[in-house]
Order: C-alpha cells, then sequence, then structure tokens
C-alpha cells in the first residue's frame, strides 16, 4: 500500500507499525504455547491437568478453565450493554467507545466458548451432544442456548447494522479491502431516511438485548446457584451477583482497552477524560452494590447457614482459600475507595482510574476462582474428605493460549476497521430524524420477530421439553433430535428481523437518488 493511500485511512488502519508487529508475535507465541498443552490433555486426558473427581480423587472436576468461562462471559457484559445503554439514553459522552465496547463483547464470548470446549473430556462429542440432548429443566440450556448462541448473536448483529455507515464511507477510500467494506455497507449511502431507519433499528435493538444480557448472565450464576446439593454455591444471591460482578469487570476492562488505544494510537482528543470518569463512576456505583452483596453472603453463611456452609465459608476467610479471597476483597476495596474520592473531590485521574481497572479484573478472576472450586474440596454433604485443587502447567499454558488468541482477534480488527466512529459525512441529529412508516417493510421485520418467538415458544415447551415423569412412559430425551437448534434458530430470528427492516430493499426518493 502506497504512503498516500495509508493517509487515507483513519486510526491506523493497514498501517503495519513495529509494536503492532510486536504484540502479534506475541499473541502467536502464546496461542502456539496453549495448542502445546491442549494437545498434551487431548493426547493424555484431563489426568495431566489439576482436575480431579470430587469423591475417590478428592479434587474438583471444575477448575482454572470454568473460572474463565464465567470470567469471559462476565466482561462480555458491559460491552454491549454500555453500547446499548448509549443508544437507549443518549450518553454522547461515551459514543466514541461504542465500538470497541462491542468488539470486546463479541471476542470475550467466543474465549468463552473456547474454554467451555477446552474444560470438557471430547469436545467434539459435546459440540454434537449438547445440541442433540440439551434439556431446559438444566441451566446449562439456558448457557448455551442464550450466552454462547443468542447473546452473541444479537451483539454480532449490533455491531454489523452499527458499523454499515463507517463501512460506507471505507469504501469510498482506495483500499486493498473496499471490497470488504462495500459487502459490509450493503448498499448503504448515509442519506437522512437511511439514517432514520437506523436509529429506529438500534433503538429497538437496544431495548431487547438489555433483558437478554441480564436474563443471560443470570442464568449462568443459576448454574451454581440452583445445586441444592452444594453448600455456597446454593443461594438467591448468585444470579445478581453474577450480573453485577460481570459489569465491574466488563467495564474495568473496556477501561484498559480504551486507556491503551489513547496511549499507543495518541487518542487523547478522541478519547478524552470525561470518558474515563463516566467508566469510572458506573464501575463505582457497581462496586458499592457488590460488597454489600458479599456482606449479605458472609453474614448470611456464618449466622444461619448449616455446618457445611459454614465450614466453606470459615475456608475462604481464615482456611486454604483465605489468600486468593482476602486479595479479591483488597481488589474491590481499594478501587471503590479510590474511585469515591475521585467523585467527591471532583478531582480524577486518568492513572487511578485506569488502575482501578485493571485491579477489579484481578478481583474478579480471583472471585470466580473461590465461587467455583472451594464448594466441591469443603463443601461435600457426602462422607467424603476435604480436597485440594492445584492448576497445571497445562490449564495455565491453555488459558494464556485463549487469552492470546482474544488479543490477536482485537489487534488483527483495529488493522482492518476504525475502532472509533468516523467523523466524516453528515449525521443528522436524531431529534431531527423523521423516519416514514414503511409498513411492508415493517410488517415483514414483525413477520421474522413473531416467526422467531412462535419457535422459542413451540421449541421450549414442545420439542425440548417433554411433560411427565419416566414413570409415565415419557423419555426425557428431547422429543425431536436437535430440538434446541429449534430454540436458538428462534432467538436468532427475531433478532434477523432488525437485519430485515434495515437492510431490505426500497424505493428511493430523488433526494436520496441525488446523493447517491
Amino acid at each position: 500500500m502506497s504512503e498516500n493511500q495509508k493517509q487515507t485511512l483513519p486510526y491506523g488502519v493497514g498501517t503495519i507499525t513495529g509494536l503492532w508487529l510486536f504484540l502479534i508475535i506475541l499473541c502467536i507465541l502464546g496461542m502456539a504455547f496453549g495448542f502445546i498443552q491442549y494437545v498434551r490433555q487431548f493426547t493424555y486426558g484431563e489426568y495431566v491437568t489439576g482436575l480431579r473427581d470430587i469423591g475417590t480423587m478428592k479434587g474438583a472436576p471444575w477448575g482454572l478453565y470454568i473460572v474463565f468461562v464465567v470470567y469471559f462471559i462476565g466482561i462480555s457484559f458491559a460491552g454491549i450493554s454500555i453500547a446499548a445503554m448509549v443508544r437507549l439514553f443518549r450518553i454522547q459522552k461515551l459514543k466514541p467507545i461504542t465500538r470497541m465496547a462491542e468488539l470486546l463483547t463479541i471476542i470475550s464470548i467466543i474465549l468463552g466458548a473456547l474454554c467451555i470446549l477446552v474444560d470438557v473430556g471430547q469436545p467434539f462429542r459435546a459440540l454434537v451432544y449438547l445440541p442433540r440432548y440439551a434439556r431446559p429443566q438444566s441451566p446449562f440450556f439456558g448457557t448455551f442456548t442464550l450466552v454462547i448462541a443468542g447473546y452473541l448473536f444479537a451483539s454480532l448483529v449490533y455491531f454489523y447494522l452499527t458499523g454499515r455507515r463507517d463501512a460506507y464511507y471505507m469504501s469510498q477510500k482506495e483500499s486493498r479491502l473496499k471490497w470488504f467494506y462495500k459487502l459490509w455497507a450493503a448498499g448503504y449511502t448515509d442519506t437522512p431516511l437511511e439514517q432514520a431507519r437506523h436509529h429506529r433499528t438500534t433503538f429497538w435493538l437496544a431495548i431487547a438485548i438489555l433483558p437478554l444480557l441480564v436474563t443471560a448472565h443470570s442464568t449462568l450464576g443459576f448454574v451454581f446457584g440452583l445445586q441444592v446439593g452444594r453448600p455456597g454455591w446454593y443461594s438467591a444471591i448468585q444470579a445478581p451477583g453474577f450480573v453485577i460482578l460481570a459489569g465491574i469487570s466488563g467495564v474495568g476492562a473496556l477501561i484498559l482497552i480504551a486507556a491503551l488505544l489513547r496511549w499507543i494510537k495518541k487518542l487523547k482528543e478522541e478519547l478524552p477524560d470525561e470518558i474515563f470518569q463516566w467508566l469510572g463512576n458506573f464501575m463505582l456505583a457497581l462496586l458499592i452494590i457488590y460488597l454489600y452483596f458479599m456482606v449479605v453472603e458472609v453474614l448470611t453463611a456464618l449466622y444461619t447457614g448449616h455446618y457445611h456452609e459454614r465450614e466453606v465459608m470459615h475456608t475462604l476467610l481464615q482456611g486454604a482459600y483465605a489468600i486468593p479471597y482476602w486479595t479479591a476483597v483488597a481488589c474491590l476495596v481499594l478501587p471503590m475507595v479510590v474511585l469515591f474520592l475521585q467523585w467527591v473531590w471532583k478531582k480524577y485521574h486518568l492513572v487511578f482510574i485506569v488502575l482501578s481497572g485493571f485491579l477489579v479484573n484481578i478481583a474478579a478472576i480471583l472471585k470466580r476462582y473461590v465461587i467455583v472450586v472451594p464448594s466441591q474440596t469443603h463443601g461435600n454433604l457426602l462422607p467424603y474428605g476435604k480436597g485440594d485443587y492445584s492448576p497445571t502447567l497445562v490449564e495455565y499454558g491453555v488459558i494464556l493460549g485463549i487469552i492470546s488468541f482474544g488479543v490477536f482477534c482485537y489487534l488483527l480488527f483495529v488493522k482492518i476497521f476504525p475502532i472509533l466512529n468516523l467523523k466524516e459525512g453528515t449525521e443528522v441529529s436524531e431529534d431531527k430524524l423523521q423516519a416514514p412508516w414503511e409498513w411492508g417493510r415493517i410488517s415483514l421485520a414483525l413477520l421474522v420477530v413473531i416467526l422467531g418467538f412462535v419457535l422459542q415458544f413451540v421449541s421450549y415447551f414442545y420439542l425440548c421439553a417433554p411433560l411427565g415423569t419416566p414413570q409415565s412412559g415419557v423419555h426425557s430425551n428431547p422429543r425431536v433430535d436437535f430440538a434446541p437448534l429449534f430454540f436458538i434458530l428462534g432467538v436468532m430470528l427475531v433478532f434477523i428481523g432488525a437485519v430485515v427492516y434495515e437492510l431490505l430493499p426500497g424505493k428511493k426518493t430523488s433526494s436520496e437518488n441525488a446523493a447517491a
């Protein structure tokens, strides 16, 4: 690519720098190391990991992999939720970070899915049996359908539609990826009518995505909270706690990404201090709520919990897991104090906000660790002895490889597409946009949405969830093989309706033809 062409592409797109190459090489080395370790695990079985059976082996079948499943799905929460809230409440100060937030969500969900695959002993069987036999009576059904499939697809749709405008302006520049930008723009020409359609679409998409986010992350909490025979997990506070901690770690991760991009790409004007102040205050509110949850959890377990519940809590407070537990508490309390003092004094320092974002992510990983592991090694209701769990090099290597893959994807994207919204063209204020009620377009989109809801209802209550008991002759498997895929298809159709509404060809006005 010539020097003139490089200058036409904004935010360093297409420009290969020494630092970028260095980071890419580090990511490739990390992925290679992780792949080698996973090959060892796949070849010799999970015996090369620290994972063991609860009973005879006195260990933990869920360990570091599940910790990072919850962590990655957690940090994905803040990305698309912030983008949706920016759209719904018109928080213009946070608009520059919406794309990097949406990208964080998509990559994080993919990494969480990879952690699930490396955790199961036979990943290829899981890829077949889970969509074939998943039962809605289990919280894992929601994790598979709402989180891994529906949540990811909804984020992709939102990401795709919000990027069409910039893809159009990128397609007007000479570059090797001009064909890619034209494909993404899909005929978009940034007319006032198209802008109005887009604003209407993203508004309703944001309304649909926010409850899906809460439901999906609550479902992940139910995987733990609904296990009545597992002290330390069985709690009504697990689902809301998962949602709040997801928001904390996600906002913290977004702060780190925005700060790194601002420093590396010299984007001080595009990413001003006000953005970090908003994110810091948002994280402060979530920290206060979550620390309250932690206090309630400790008091309830110690004062009213049965013997095994108290044993798990004592293990956290002063036993084998006290160091990671109190480290997590410190990494939550310290940012809360720092952010609170900044809010009171109205003097914000970027360094302290970024440090807080880093600390809360360390706390999130450690907190997930002390949620997942102790209840398996010290929370047995059956007459098993106390166990232990220590991750091995294989587990650390695989997680390093997965994280490296995520960073690699992020680095690759910033060289293909602008990570910030372009300022080109004339964006009409939403208050001045008036999209006509194109009833044909709206009717077709609503038809797709309704079809999606009907398919979800039928597949969930009839195809996937047979009523009755084994004694009554009703088999516990779904009535139709791969019935869960119909539920997933129904979730996807709901969000495909937005694509249909925005991309459906229509007649252009004379002013639009002139602009085209």
